[in-house]
């Protein structure tokens, strides 16, 4: 049984292990495919005697390919459900991260990095974005807050983790670890989790019978929402929410994935680099709550425009190169990494709702991922030419003014039954 719940920001109940396991998922998503790269990349890079930009080159291969796989298994969540499709993920991803570390050439490392891509970006997003908008509709914001913390922490713990792992067993035999911690996680969401409150015997947000039946949409309605792809895809509304979210993730992920890399190009030694990447994903562990507490009480759309103009201000920053704007986007940039991925889900939950969010997440998530996935080709690309990354960091920085005036058209609540009901008078 719930209670009233409105305004608690820590009050979920049972919904904690969806937010744990959503967590967990994200750890390893980050940690495998973004940030995890700044170690595994030029390791892979050196073994196979390429250079670490082509290897970069080939996660962005990976991720779009990848896409392919976002559109399959989007149709498989919805035939067996978030909780049962995210584990298979998981899992599949720990025994491709093992082939990573073994493959003996640039076409096996990338075979093994489509299906990473494909299988722990699907769990998180596409099943753990399902699970999310299942249980907390009303709090969606804030719980996006707490399940990115997985980014943040992964930045802080996976980067040393899987740095200390590759440099003393070598990376075939370091990423075997993780791999089955992987693994391991997708074991027991099979086990603990739920497709949706209603199976514990709870309301969404933990609220009491009497609230649910007030404020939310409780009517009958079929499966998908009375969306269809083609639907979908004629909607002005779903464009927008992938664009947008997406083009943030570039920014994120473009960021991160090569932080090391970029802080190394400052003058910092690796060790220094990679506590100053602990440093902002400590300080982002704090920022993914808050952005996600200004999600609920400002709303998605406004929250995006503010978080927008930060991150462009935190990307101009860092490119002057002065000492100043060096340490100040360090701290701007950890406010803002986990913003873009709360996003991701927290927008298009606000548009459409959380009635066939599963059918909206498996047309909008591939778009999400085609687009997140070209920070690798910007990456990869810029450091080939210059061997800087400074010029990649002010393509992302127009990139997130493109995304703040996308903003404006946008009609945060157009399908959202639950929030019509609320605000019905």
């Amino acid at each position: 049984m719930g209670n009233d719940n409105r305004s608690s920001v820590t009050n979920f109940g049972k919904g904690w292990e969806v937010i744990f396991y959503c967590m967990g998922i994200f750890w390893f998503y980050v940690g495998m495919v973004n940030d995890g790269s700044n170690i595994t990349a030029p390791a892979v890079a050196k073994k196979l005697g390429e250079q670490a930009g082509t290897v970069l080159n080939m996660n962005s291969i990976a991720g779009i390919v990848g896409v392919l796989l976002f559109i399959i298994i989007g149709q498989i969540n919805r035939k067996i459900g978030a909780r049962i499709c995210s584990a298979i993920c998981t899992i599949i991803a720990g025994i491709s991260y093992i082939i990573i570390g073994n493959s003996s050439s640039l076409a096996m490392y990338t075979f093994a990095m489509i299906c990473i891509v494909g299988s722990i970006m699907s769990a998180g997003y596409i099943s753990g974005g399902t699970l999310v908008a299942q249980w907390f509709p009303k709090k969606k914001g804030v719980v996006m807050g707490y399940t990115t913390m997985g980014h943040n922490l992964a930045s802080a713990l996976y980067v040393p983790f899987i740095a200390f792992l590759v440099g003393k067993f070598g990376i075939e035999k370091g990423v075997v670890l993780p791999s089955v911690i992987a693994m391991i996680l997708g074991i027991l969401g099979f086990i603990f989790i739920r497709n949706t409150p209603q199976e514990k015997g709870l309301n969404p947000d933990n609220v009491s019978d009497e609230v649910y039946k007030n404020e939310y949409f409780t009517s009958e309605i079929d499966h998908d929402g009375g969306w269809t792809t083609m639907k979908l895809l004629k909607t002005k509304e779903l464009w927008l929410a992938a664009i947008t979210t997406g083009c943030f993730q570039i920014c994120s992920v473009g960021v991160m994935s090569q932080l090391v890399v970029r802080n190394m190009s400052l003058g910092f030694t690796q060790v220094q680099a990679i506590s100053i990447m602990t440093v902002v994903a400590c300080i982002g562990v704090f920022g993914s709550f808050l952005i996600g507490v200004f999600d609920d009480k400002w709303g998605t759309k406004k929250t995006m425009i503010y978080f927008g103009l930060w991150y462009m201000l935190a990307l101009i920053a860092n490119v002057t190169e002065t000492k100043l704007g060096i340490y100040l986007s360090i701290f701007m940039i950890g406010m803002a990494i986990g913003g873009s991925a709360n996003f991701t889900t927290s927008l298009p939950a606000s548009i459409f709702g959380r009635h066939g969010f599963d059918k909206v997440n498996s047309v909008i998530f591939p778009i999400q991922g085609l687009i997140t996935a070209l920070c690798f080709a910007v990456n990869g690309f810029v450091l080939n030419l210059t061997g800087n990354l400074r010029y990649a960091y002010m393509i992302f920085a127009g990139v997130a003014l493109f995304v703040i005036i996308l903003m404006f058209f946008v009609d945060e609540h157009r399908f959202n039954r639950d929030w019509h009901v609320t605000h019905k008078d």
